[in-house]
């Protein structure tokens, strides 16, 4: 083997680790310094730091129910960080996952609860088809006012939150209300055994759907030619439209199709999880996939890892709070700081690249004495 080819082979190899750590430092780097600031804020509130975070890694990963409940605290978490990454990539800030996640949850519970006598062959999937097709209309309906009234997404999509909160609230305390004697409780009926979506012993079957819409997210944005003109589009709309991309069409598709991953993300909730709907068992799982798309750099695959996170902080607060006597809000406090520095990111470089700087001058004396 000749030194050139020796050399090459280097140069590949550095290349590509550079590419993961430009990638990952800035994500690493704010869950790390977040969680720095946590271990501070417990140890002035007079908890161990240490013991709070062994409960909280005890309690998403200490055996095998723990870590099926982190896998279903991330399951809609990856369906809304798909949702938001997606929208993005056509230069949409979807801010309005959280309604077609809503959405998306009751019209399963309705597929769910209302049609009897099918297989789970057949019931289940409706049911999930139908929620990700609510989610995909309520996502469309943004989209279309951007592209001919040229309101703005993020205005339009925060208040339809609001219209998608109110609406399935009055349903779930209205027409669709479960009237079983002695409920007093705003929530539909319990889905049909054959509508649900079951789990492979701890594992729940909709994290591994999950995992198969963030394959096929990467397909579609990387592999085909709508996912290039989606991404042209958030490049340059201007360009895009002079290379004879539709751009009209592109930004109503985007959001059309982030609705539907919002949207089946509900749906599953629903099938999944919780088995029917009831409003607050879905609260800001749409809100918490903006903190997840950023902290996966809105990619699909960095999407997943960022889910597991925040469901991991999620499933193991409860244990925090019983065993480092903890309150279960310190962590939405690290999930803030996290998308703080993510958002914030020139913090995090500030800090690498003085601590680069730092180790580069050692190196020069070091070498010069």
């Amino acid at each position: 083997m000749s030194d050139q080819t020796v050399e090459e082979g280097n140069g590949r190899s550095s290349g590509w680790l550079q590419r993961i750590w430009n990638t990952t430092s800035v994500p690493v780097g704010a869950v790390l310094l977040a969680a720095l600031i946590g271990a501070a804020i417990l140890a002035i509130s007079g908890a161990n730091p240490l013991d709070a975070y062994a409960a909280l890694i005890k309690g998403s990963f200490g055996d095998s129910a723990a870590f099926g409940r982190t896998l279903e605290k991330a399951t809609p978490l990856v369906f809304s960080g798909l949702a938001v990454a997606f929208a993005f990539k056509a230069g949409l800030f979807n801010i309005g996952a959280q309604g077609q996640l809503l959405v998306g949850a009751i019209v399963a519970a309705y597929v769910g609860f209302s049609i009897e006598g099918l297989p789970a062959i057949i019931h289940a999937p409706l049911a999930l088809i139908a929620g990700a097709a609510a989610g995909a209309l309520y996502g469309a309906f943004p989209g279309a006012l951007k592209t001919y009234t040229g309101a703005n997404e993020v205005i339009t999509t925060i208040m339809l939150n609001y219209v998608a909160i109110n609406l399935t609230d009055f349903l779930a305390d209205g027409p669709w209300k479960d009237l079983t004697p002695g409920n007093v409780v705003a929530r539909t009926p319990k889905i049909m055994d054959s509508a649900a979506i079951p789990f492979i012993g701890d594992i729940p079957v909709g994290f591994l759907i999950a995992i198969l819409m963030a394959v096929v997210t990467w397909w579609l944005l990387w592999k085909t030619t709508i996912g290039f003109e989606i991404r042209t589009v958030g490049l340059n709309p201007h360009g895009a439209q002079y290379a004879g991309i539709k751009v009209a069409f592109t930004v109503i598709l985007t959001m059309t199709l982030s609705g539907l991953l919002a949207g089946m993300g509900g749906a599953i909730e629903t099938q999944g999880i919780v088995g029917r709907f009831q409003p607050g068992f879905n609260a800001n799982l749409g809100f918490d996939g903006i903190t997840v798309a950023l902290l996966g750099k809105t990619h699909p695959f960095g999407v997943i890892p960022a889910a597991l996170l925040i469901g991991a902080m999620k499933a193991g607060s409860s244990q925090m709070q019983f065993s480092a006597d903890v309150a279960k809000e310190i962590t939405d406090v690290i999930m803030a700081f996290i998308l703080f520095f993510v958002a914030a990111d020139m913090i995090i470089r500030w800090i690498l690249r003085s601590r680069a700087e730092g180790e580069k001058i050692t190196l020069s004396s070091g070498w010069g004495s």
